[in-house]
C-alpha cells in the first residue's frame, strides 16, 4: 500500500511546483490566452453583428426592390392606361371627323343636285315656253292667214277678255 498513498514530502513538493507553475502562468500566460479568447470572441461577434446588419440591409433592399418593382408596374399600368384612352379618344375623333365630312359631302351633293335640278326646271321651263310660243306662233299663222279667221278671233278674246 505504500505506492497507492504518496509520502508527505512529495506532496509537499508537487503542490510547491504546482502552485509555482499557476503562477508563472498567471504572470506570463493567462493573461495572453483571456486577451486572445477575448479578441477572438470580439471578432465573432463581430462577424455575427456584421452579418444581422447585412441580412437587415437585404431584407431592406429587397423591400426597397419590391417597392420600386410595385410603382414600375404602376406607372407602366398608368401609361398602358392613358394610351388606350389617347387612342380610343383620337379614334372617336376621327370617327366623329369622318362623320361630319360625310355629312358635309351629302349636304354639298344635295345642294348641287338642287341647284342642277333647280337650273334644269328653268332651262325646261324657257325652252317649254320658247316652243309653246313657237308652236302658238305657226298655229296662229295657220289660222289667221285670212283677214275673217283674224276678226273672229279678236271678237272671241274680246268677248272672254273681262273689261272693268
Amino acid at each position: 500500500m505504500a505506492l497507492l498513498t504518496p509520502a508527505l514530502g512529495l506532496i509537499f513538493w508537487m503542490l510547491v511546483v504546482f502552485l509555482l507553475l499557476v503562477f508563472i502562468l498567471r504572470k506570463f500566460a493567462w493573461k495572453p490566452i483571456i486577451d486572445g479568447l477575448n479578441a477572438r470572441e470580439k471578432e465573432i461577434q463581430g462577424a455575427l453583428d456584421l452579418a444581422e446588419q447585412t441580412k437587415a440591409e437585404m431584407a431592406k433592399m429587397q423591400s426597397d426592390n419590391q417597392k420600386l418593382i410595385a410603382e414600375a408596374n404602376a406607372a407602366r399600368d398608368q401609361i398602358i392606361r392613358e394610351a388606350k384612352e389617347a387612342s380610343e379618344r383620337m379614334i372617336a375623333e376621327s370617327k366623329d371627323k369622318a362623320i361630319a365630312e360625310g355629312q358635309k359631302m351629302i349636304d354639298s351633293a344635295r345642294e348641287t343636285i338642287r341647284n342642277e335640278q333647280q337650273a334644269a326646271i328653268a332651262t325646261m321651263k324657257k325652252e317649254v315656253a320658247t316652243l309653246s310660243l313657237q308652236i302658238a306662233e305657226q298655229v296662229l299663222r295657220r289660222e289667221l292667214s285670212d283677214k275673217a279667221s283674224q276678226e273672229k278671233l279678236i271678237a272671241e278674246l274680246a268677248s272672254g277678255a273681262r273689261l272693268n
